[in-house]
């Protein structure tokens, strides 16, 4: 099993450097990848911020990528979560976040535009934190 870092996989989903592009694809296809959610995470950040994607489409990317047979992703559940949670409006970041916190543990936030999206998304025991 080989683990990738953040460059290879945004290589690999934008194919912007045509030589790394190849050699990305080429490792994808000899066998089992691992990448990390902190990979995951970074790579959101970085196709929004240097290449435009909108959160849409940093959603399809990911999950075209996981959806190949031979990828593999730390904490499979929660990043797979994580994908559904963006479909409801959540960004990547935040709903990493939520994903992986401890079963029936409250997430707070300041973040209230973040709170009340998660509201509306079905989450529970997300809320601002007490005054």
């Amino acid at each position: 099993m080989t683990a990738v870092d953040t460059n290879v996989v945004v290589r690999l989903l934008t194919g912007d450097d045509p030589k790394e592009a190849a050699a990305a694809r080429s490792l994808f296809a000899s066998g089992p990848i691992w990448i990390a959610k902190t990979v995951l995470l970074e790579t959101g950040w970085v196709l929004r911020s240097l290449y435009g994607y909108d959160e849409n489409t940093v959603h399809d990317a990911l999950a075209r990528l996981l959806g190949l047979t031979n990828v593999y992703t730390e904490d499979e559940p929660s990043a797979a979560n994580a994908l559904a949670l963006m479909v409801q409006g959540i960004e990547l970041a935040d709903a990493m976040h939520l994903s992986s916190r401890p079963a029936g543990a409250v997430f707070v936030s300041f973040d209230r535009s973040f709170v009340r999206r998660a509201t509306r998304a079905g989450i529970g025991k997300v809320s601002d934190p007490p005054a």
